[in-house]
């Protein structure tokens, strides 16, 4: 893929959508209990996009601010329709946006390069090869 690359990542209902422009700075899978609980799953799975790669499509998101594990402090923007959960934004990550990599539906997206807070994965999970493991957020 190239700089040219477009993407749309939506809600389920498609009420809340962005586009992204080019390929994600990084990808990243989490075991995190707050990404458990995000996502409903064992992990969730997030692309990193300079805020220039990304624009906003359609809808007004409710924003819900946490802390998370690392002591980071992210604002969560999810459909106020249906409660997907998009995309965020952190702290300590200014002129980043955070995408869901589910919302974008895409079977060819890229994979994760690096699964951080590895010592809450559930004992059966099991990553590919070449994926660097942390047991917390480097």
């Amino acid at each position: 893929m190239s700089l040219s690359t477009k993407r749309i990542a939506s809600c389920a209902c498609g009420d809340l959508q962005v586009a992204t422009t080019g390929e994600p700075e990084k990808v990243s899978s989490c075991s995190c209990t707050d990404c458990q609980r995000r996502t409903g799953s064992v992990f969730g799975v997030t692309s990193f996009f300079s805020a220039d790669q990304v624009e906003f499509v359609s809808g007004a998101p409710r924003v819900f601010e946490r802390g998370a594990d690392s002591g980071n402090a992210l604002s969560m923007n999810f459909c106020p329709k249906c409660g997907t959960t998009l995309y965020w934004t952190l702290k300590d990550f200014p002129g980043r946006i955070v995408i869901a990599v589910g919302c974008f539906a895409d079977p060819e997206f890229p994979q994760p390069e690096r699964h951080v807070w590895a010592k809450r994965k559930h004992h059966w999970v099991q990553f590919p090869d070449g994926c660097s493991l942390y047991d917390e957020a480097p």
